[in-house]
């Protein structure tokens, strides 16, 4: 079996090849923006990135673009190496669908919003913010209050942390580590995470006769392959990740070092 390093490139392929069917549309997404915003091409930043003085009823694409724009190749990169793991387990619980409309609807425009009326009408500044990792520090949220419910603390020494606190930590390390990123930015993702893994995100998520009746008028099952349907997440509806069951650190916090910046 060829490894690089212990690293399986066999178990590697298989991973991507089992990737469901939205987790897939937004790494493909992420790099195509990414080649377009080469020298030459397409300013993608000045059109999609997140700036205060620059949404507005005409432009109000920018609250749901952002995460899918990014500084360069390399930051693309880096960010999809966290989001992948991370998506590909909210997509398989909660389904194609609802990932679809909560990702590009309440989970990209609360934050926005939340960092608009923080950057624009507290601090009266006007920075711009994109990438992905906005969605990252939202997904280990919500993991990391499903992680508190079943582990509370992470004993360091002598020292009990509350695990939910883990993301926290994260987004002041990475904004010390890269100065360039946006702490504020990666707080909003962080914040509505915690509250959507507290499970107020059954009352923003589309209604699950909607789902189905869609589904079976499309034949999304028949026609898209690896489409995750209403019937076929593997930990039920508004259930628990799959890290929630384990006996020690979530899988979100072995994503600690790929965490990067949201912002130029």
């Amino acid at each position: 079996m060829p490894t690089v390093r212990g690293f399986s490139t066999v178990k590697a392929r298989s991973y991507i090849f089992r990737l469901p069917l939205f987790t897939r549309a937004i790494v493909l997404i992420i790099f195509l923006l990414s080649l377009l915003s080469l020298p030459g091409f397409w300013d993608i930043q000045a059109w999609g990135s997140l700036v205060p003085d620059k949404v507005s009823l005409f432009a109000a694409h920018r609250v749901t673009t952002f995460p899918l724009i990014h500084v360069n190749i390399l930051h693309a990169i880096l960010n999809v190496v966290a989001l992948t793991p991370l998506m590909e387990r909210f997509e398989n619980e909660y389904g194609t669908l609802t990932s679809l409309a909560l990702f590009f609807g309440p989970l990209t425009t609360v934050p926005a919003v939340l960092y608009l009326v923080i950057e624009s009408g507290i601090l009266r500044l006007n920075n711009a913010i994109m990438g992905a990792s906005i969605w990252v520090f939202l997904l280990l949220g919500m993991e990391a209050i499903r992680t508190y419910r079943s582990n509370p603390h992470l004993v360091i020494a002598t020292h009990h942390i509350p695990t939910w606190t883990t993301p926290l930590l994260l987004a002041f390390v990475v904004a010390a580590l890269v100065p360039s990123s946006s702490l504020l930015g990666h707080l909003c993702g962080l914040g509505v995470g915690y509250i959507a893994g507290l499970g107020y995100v059954k009352y923003i998520a589309p209604p699950e006769w909607a789902l189905r009746w869609i589904e079976l008028k499309l034949n999304l099952l028949a026609i898209l392959p690896h489409y995750v349907s209403v019937d076929q997440k593997t930990y039920g509806r508004f259930g628990v990740l799959p890290s929630a069951s384990r006996m020690g650190g979530s899988p979100a916090t072995e994503l600690v070092g790929s965490s990067q910046r949201l912002g130029p």
